[in-house]
């Protein structure tokens, strides 16, 4: 039997810029999960764009996440913030989280940074037809696009799209009908369209459109973030390892996240940020 939390909603920003920005996330540590029913209540009641749940089991934690929409199979910027709150609770550094999907850990750095090692990460060629319904939801055509990084479907746990563009001014335009752009994630099965800009081959700026979970875009996406970097691998760009990625600029909430990129195909992908506490 499912038991009801009474524990308090834990607010917390992750991948901040020091003391301002970041994505906030609800966290709730309990005894055991709450019901599904109970848990998407929660995360509605909240209203960032993901709440996750987390409980003992075994040698680790079970952990669910949901945005004020639906359930969500992983979310980056809110493992962050678990990560945060269980090395306050608990006292240690390195937690083994086990999702839906498999099993993912989260450990607190020397500075208090937070790593997160993503699922593993594959990407594909982006389908002609999504593609195409893609840029007509940005009001963009293929040449707003950046050649050098062609349109792909990206997966370290969940579904991005990847579109990167040829200019940080388009980025900065990035608008859509939020309505259209939630039926087209869920008819091509996506967590985010993700709009880049490479203002090095190191340094990225990102937007995340996050139509399904209720939210226009997020200001810091860690899961996409994973995505990105097992693409770059993919692609063979020139990461030299490590790439930054700026996003939540346009929001105002300029947020900071740094994915550790290994040599081996598939293997997930390590994001790492700060956190920061938000009022309840």
């Amino acid at each position: 039997m499912k038991h009801e939390t009474n524990r308090p909603v834990l607010r917390l920003a992750a991948f901040s810029d020091g003391g301002e920005g970041g994505n906030p996330a609800g966290v709730v540590v309990d005894d055991a999960l709450p019901s599904d029913a109970e848990m998407q209540r929660i995360a509605t009641d909240v209203g960032y764009s993901e709440t996750v749940f987390a409980a003992p089991q075994d040698d680790g934690w079970r952990v669910r996440f949901f945005s004020p929409k639906e359930e969500v199979a992983f979310c980056g910027h809110a493992t962050i913030a678990l990560g945060s709150v269980l090395a306050e609770r608990e006292s240690q550094g390195l937690f083994q989280l086990d999702l839906n999907s498999g099993r993912i850990s989260v450990e607190i750095n020397e500075d208090g940074s937070a790593t997160l090692m993503s699922p593993p990460a594959h990407s594909a060629g982006a389908d002609p037809s999504l593609l195409t319904a893609a840029l007509e939801l940005f009001d963009l055509t293929v040449a707003d696009l950046d050649p050098a990084l062609p349109p792909s479907l990206a997966n370290a746990g969940n579904n991005h799209l990847i579109l990167a563009l040829g200019d940080r001014l388009t980025l900065s335009k990035m608008s859509y009908d939020l309505d259209e752009g939630a039926r087209l994630m869920r008819q091509y099965d996506l967590t985010t369209i993700s709009l880049l800009w490479a203002e090095t081959p190191r340094r990225f700026h990102s937007r995340n459109a996050f139509a399904i979970g209720g939210v226009a875009e997020d200001p810091a996406t860690g899961a996409a973030a994973a995505a990105l970097g097992g693409y770059l691998r993919d692609i063979r760009w020139p990461h030299d390892g490590e790439i930054n990625i700026v996003q939540g600029e346009d929001m105002g909430a300029r947020s900071l996240l740094k994915a550790s990129i290994s040599a081996e195909p598939g293997d997930g992908i390590r994001v790492s940020g700060m956190t920061r506490v938000i009022g309840g």
